[in-house]
């Protein structure tokens, strides 16, 4: 073969390969363009998991003030102040701040000590039927309960709390608007009646606190109304990957379903314990807790005559749970981290690798199977969950102390 031959080989060869990259090149902006249609079956589950899909808030019956206007105001007032607590400086927006969508970027909260798990978002929260990672309480008011007794959160105790409202001029005022006569503290079980009203009237506050729509939200609308030119407005190629991803390949909708990306159920995903503890027992421990709860559905003071108590009555128990936590929203996960239930992973790349791993549970057994996905997918399943983040579709006025509170204590450095 003569020299001349040679270099045009070479020549025609370099050619070949540019107009394979230049194809290649064309085809990929094209789908970006021009992204693959989803199939019937994809909408329905875009669907399901659109936020118009959410349905209005479930009555609570254990709660006769749940969605009374002045108990919410009452509540406001309560869910700000420091002074419901042991010490006078510690409040429930303490470990839930507003800014941080009602947590507090710790791995564990921090009050007057520190906690045994990390601060879940109460967002939303009104949705499930259970409390808490491990489910151990089964309403908002009996969960709002829980951290005011508790000596490492706010330190105080039941007679406590129930004597400074009965001192308090406005508080005693707000407690009459909505429960009637304030009790003689001295007869009965006056003192638990008082103090489970507080956790209620907090719990109609709580139930105002709802995500609003995200970019997420935006593309489903584009897609079902067959808006390309929205779709492609809306997210980027990697988004769409990701949310393909997300339904598909990674098959996070197992638990991450429904419009709040949670299916409110406990599962075991392998997580490491955190470092120089032994590992959480989680559910199997916390369904024994909420059954024999004073102040669960089945209990004296909740409102529901009938004792209609389902949930409760049919909790799951049993081995299988051993390591189980509650599934997390996957809505406004912003400013949120670190992650899981103690914290242990810090970054949304850091839970995707963890998935993508899927390593063997320290206790129990994982249900988690490795996704064996690719850097490119893994940043492209981040890039899509990055879509969920969006303001409350709560008013502004909620989102701060009330104005008519005397101290405030909102951690919102």
């Amino acid at each position: 073969m003569s020299t001349i031959e040679a270099k045009t080989r070479v020549v025609i060869a370099s050619l070949v390969v540019i107009a394979v990259v230049l194809a290649a090149a064309g085809l990929l902006q094209y789908r970006s363009a021009n992204p693959q249609p989803w199939t019937e079956a994809e909408v329905a589950i875009l669907r399901s998991l659109w936020i118009g899909s959410l349905p209005p808030l479930p009555a609570d019956p254990t709660n006769a003030v749940a969605d009374n206007p002045t108990a919410a105001e009452f509540g406001h007032r309560l869910f700000f102040d420091p002074r419901l607590s042991g010490t006078g400086g510690i409040s429930c927006s303490t470990c839930h701040q507003p800014i941080r969508r009602f947590t507090d970027g710790l791995a564990k909260g921090q009050a007057i000590g520190t906690s045994k798990r990390n601060t879940r978002s109460i967002v939303g929260v009104a949705y499930s039927p259970w409390l808490y990672w491990d489910g151990r309480r089964d309403s908002l008011w009996s969960q709002a309960l829980s951290p005011l007794e508790d000596p490492v959160e706010h330190g105080g105790n039941r007679e406590q709390y129930a004597q400074f409202v009965a001192a308090d001029p406005t508080y005693r005022a707000s407690y009459e608007s909505v429960f009637g006569e304030f009790p003689n503290l001295a007869k009965g079980d006056a003192v638990s009646r008082v103090f489970s009203n507080i956790g209620k009237a907090i719990a109609a506050y709580e139930r105002l606190l709802l995500p609003g729509p995200s970019r997420f939200d935006a593309y489903v609308d584009a897609v079902m109304a067959g808006d390309v030119a929205a779709q492609r407005s809306a997210f980027s190629a990697d988004e769409i990957n990701g949310l393909r991803l997300f339904i598909g390949e990674a098959a996070c909708t197992q638990c991450h379903n429904g419009p709040l990306f949670t299916n409110h159920e406990f599962h075991n995903t392998g997580v490491l314990a955190f470092p120089g503890e032994v590992p959480d027992k989680g559910r199997v421990l916390g369904a024994r807790e909420v059954l024999s709860d004073p102040f669960n559905c089945l209990g004296n003071y909740s409102d529901d005559v009938d004792k209609n108590c389902a949930e409760l009555e049919f909790a799951r128990t049993g081995p299988e749970l051993i390591g189980a936590m509650r599934t997390p929203s996957l809505r406004n996960l912003e400013n949120t981290g670190p992650f899981m239930h103690k914290g242990q992973l810090t970054s949304l790349a850091e839970v995707l690798r963890h998935y993508n791993d899927a390593p063997p549970s320290m206790i129990g057994h994982s249900e988690a199977k490795p996704l064996q996905l690719n850097k490119r997918e893994l940043r492209q399943l981040e890039a899509f969950l990055e879509t969920l983040a969006a303001p409350l579709a709560t008013a502004e006025k909620w989102l701060a102390p009330p104005a008519t509170n005397v101290a405030t204590n909102t951690n919102e450095e």
